[in-house]
Parts: structure tokens; C-alpha cells; sequence
């Protein structure tokens, strides 16, 4: 069974107020998508792209603890973002130049490891964000 989870991280200002989004999904309900958690949360002052990253990890923490204190069982995880720098670093395809980012990265993979199941990342335009995103400026516009 396969965990879908969207992310998005946003600043305002870069650096500013930033926030992250999380929705995930599963196919558990006669194969249509089930949504088992959403959550969005400030994250102090960032630049957009530690918003980003701090979105995958706050979303793979939730996976953690939801397959190891609910036992829930899943084969494989596919993260979605529109952040197009930060789904090909977490591919390795860019190059972390940045020692903040980098530090966020072992974190990834960190997080990854302990997890022990295939973890994909894919681009996809903002459009089909628009729930992970709402979540971060719900987070935002909220005191």
C-alpha cells in the first residue's frame, strides 16, 4: 500500500515567516484516495527552500510515527512538491551547495533510513499543490 503525501513549504519575505503544508493519502477505502492526516504549522524565520525541506521532514516524521506507533502498513512512500530545486536535490540529480540545506538533507535521509521503505520524490506544478499550500498560508495568516 502506497502513502501519498504533498508538501509545501513557503517564506514570506525569503527569509521571513515561513510555514509548511502536509497532506497525506492512502489508497485504503475501495481504491480511492483516503486522506489520513493534513496538518500545516509555523516554522519560525526561513528562506523559502528550508521552508521546503522542512516540509519533507516534518511529513516523514508523521509517516515514521504512523507506521510505528499505529502500525500502519506501508510498501512505499511518494512525496509530491512544487519546489522543482529541492525534489532534484532530495534526487540527487542537483547538487546541495548550501551547508544549511545540507544539514537539512541528512535529516531526509536520516528520516529515510529509519523509515526503511522506498521513499520517492516528485516535481509537480503549484496547480496540483493547492492543498498542501492552502495549509501553509492558513498556517501563516494565523497568529
Amino acid at each position: 500500500m502506497e502513502l501519498t503525501v504533498h508538501t509545501d513549504g513557503g517564506s514570506r519575505g525569503n527569509p521571513g515567516q515561513a510555514a509548511v503544508g502536509v497532506v497525506m493519502q492512502s489508497e485504503i477505502v475501495n481504491r480511492k484516495p483516503s486522506t489520513v492526516i493534513k496538518f500545516g504549522k509555523r516554522i519560525g524565520i526561513k528562506t523559502n527552500n528550508e521552508a521546503e525541506y522542512y516540509a519533507v521532514i516534518s511529513a516523514l516524521q508523521e509517516a515514521k510515527e504512523r507506521l510505528t506507533v499505529y502500525g500502519l502498513r506501508f510498501t512505499k512512500i511518494s512525496v509530491y512538491l512544487d519546489s522543482l530545486l529541492v525534489c532534484e536535490q532530495l534526487n540527487g540529480r542537483y547538487k546541495v551547495k548550501q551547508a544549511h540545506l545540507q544539514v537539512l538533507l541528512l535529516q531526509v535521509r536520516q528520516l529515510e533510513q529509519e523509515i526503511g521503505i522506498p521513499v520517492t520524490y516528485r516535481h509537480i506544478p503549484r496547480e496540483e499543490n493547492k492543498a498542501a499550500d492552502k495549509l501553509v498560508n492558513q498556517a501563516l495568516d494565523t497568529p
